[in-house]
């Protein structure tokens, strides 16, 4: 994701800009960019800082007509409608965290996010996470920990999604059972609505079917989006009416 280049159709979606006024901020120089071929082209790492910095600068009249504009994707949020596939992938997983604190778990949780290519702003989800963890933990009895920042902002993501991992060793994580952890997902959802259904379904698959149990059987990332998907599938029938 941070080498990727954008089209100008591409880039305007991505800052929630008009094409006309994207192609404007270009010719003034105010955004940078290059030409390749005769046609607008924007780098992914350049534009998202450009984009970074004309956020903070917003006042607050700015700043909320860019929240109405920049609206979460869609998900299908029924009950019997699969959220997994569409929030997950395999290599969205990491069977083999060597982490050994708190801090060290959530950075690496971050740095897992940013691989999925759906994360635009790593820093300020490193910076919510931390902040929602000084609230109170998200750790939960037995060994489970659903991470997610203190504030949902569909600027934040290009999509909804969960990753999740897995560390060799247990760690103190602030459960309130005092247990340690060693089960992580985190929630990176556009708006209240998806993060709370993501929420209430992975809560369901974890402390009603075994899929604890089973993600701590293997190491192999393949085989934990199986159980996940398998899990949920239990939970969606569980859910249907006799």
């Amino acid at each position: 994701m941070p080498f990727r280049v954008f089209s100008l159709a591409e880039a305007a979606e991505f800052l929630h800009l008009p094409e006309d006024t994207l192609k404007e901020l270009a010719r003034r120089g105010d955004i940078p960019c290059e030409r390749q071929g005769g046609r607008l082209v924007f780098r992914h790492n350049a534009v998202d800082e450009w984009a970074s910095r004309r956020v903070l600068g917003f006042n607050q009249e700015k700043l909320s007509d860019f929240h109405r504009r920049s609206t979460a994707k869609y998900h299908d949020l029924s009950d019997e409608a699969a959220i997994i596939p569409a929030l997950m992938k395999p290599e969205w997983i990491d069977p083999a965290m060597t982490c050994r604190t708190k801090t060290s778990v959530i950075h690496q949780m971050v740095d897992l996010a940013d691989r999925t290519g759906r994360l635009c702003y790593r820093e300020e989800l490193l910076e919510s996470l931390i902040e929602r963890e000084k609230l109170c933990s998200t750790a939960l009895a037995g060994g489970l920990a659903l991470l997610h920042p203190r504030n949902h902002e569909p600027y934040m993501l290009e999509d909804s999604f969960v990753v999740v991992g897995k560390t060799i060793s247990q760690i103190p994580f602030g459960s309130p059972d005092r247990s340690t952890t060693d089960i992580f997902f985190l929630i990176c959802c556009q708006d209240d609505r998806i993060h709370l259904h993501v929420l209430a379904r992975l809560c369901m698959m974890c402390h009603h079917t075994s899929l604890l149990l089973e993600m701590r059987s293997t190491s192999d990332a393949a085989e934990l989006y199986r159980l996940l998907v398998a899990s949920e599938q239990q939970v969606i029938r569980q859910m249907k009416p006799a």
